[in-house]
């Protein structure tokens, strides 16, 4: 049995792709292996609080030498760090905005990605501390195409970003599936929304 981490980083209810396609994925997960668990955090409705100097210097002063206020500022970046190490599988819904990720993506990361946690430095520089051996799926959702080999591919920062963060903790199995085109027509948003619901059974089949 596995443990999957899902997380949805929309604002919207059930207007939101990105939420439905990872709903879809995980839905069609468990109906095909009924022994595993979900985990679920609902960023978009439920944001954690970005990164303060309260809480950079209670990341950066030993367990051992924290004070009350110390220890309560940092409690919920261990929570999280301890859900997130506890999950064997990554299930992520993420849209694009202003060519990257949401705040409340980016909130969430920073309060995970934490030295002596989830990386180490050493004598060699960094070291991610997660299993490599776990998978992450990250389904986003795009108002245009930012595919390799089109005008804008060079404008997308969220991909790059993502596989970069996550492979700096150890997270290096990364599979994406882009919904794009959700502006450009009818026609192309529903092709699009075809072919991201293809690549999810195809990936259900095979994760």
């Amino acid at each position: 049995m596995a443990n999957i981490l899902h997380i949805d980083s929309s604002p919207r209810g059930e207007r939101s792709i990105s939420r439905s396609l990872s709903y879809e994925f995980v839905t069609s997960w468990k109906n095909t292996h009924p022994g595993d668990t979900v985990t679920y955090r609902d960023l978009g409705h439920h944001p954690v609080p970005h990164v303060d100097e309260a809480w950079i210097a209670a990341a950066f002063t030993p367990p051992d030498a924290h004070t009350p206020e110390l220890a309560e500022t940092i409690q919920l970046s261990d929570s999280l760090i301890d859900e997130f190490l506890a999950a064997d599988r990554y299930v992520f819904g993420i849209p694009m905005y202003n060519l990257n990720i949401p705040s409340s993506f980016k909130a969430y990361i920073d309060q995970i990605v934490r030295v002596g946690r989830t990386f180490a430095i050493d004598a060699n520089g960094y070291k991610g501390l997660v299993d490599s051996s776990k998978k992450v799926l990250i389904i986003t959702s795009r108002g245009g195409s930012f595919a390799p080999g089109t005008p804008f591919a060079a404008y997308d920062y969220q991909e790059p970003f993502l596989r970069a963060i996550l492979g700096f903790i150890g997270l290096i199995d990364v599979t994406f599936i882009n919904a794009e085109n959700l502006n450009s027509g009818d026609d192309a948003r529903q092709q699009s929304l075809a072919a991201a619901k293809e690549a999810i059974a195809q990936t259900v089949a095979s994760w």
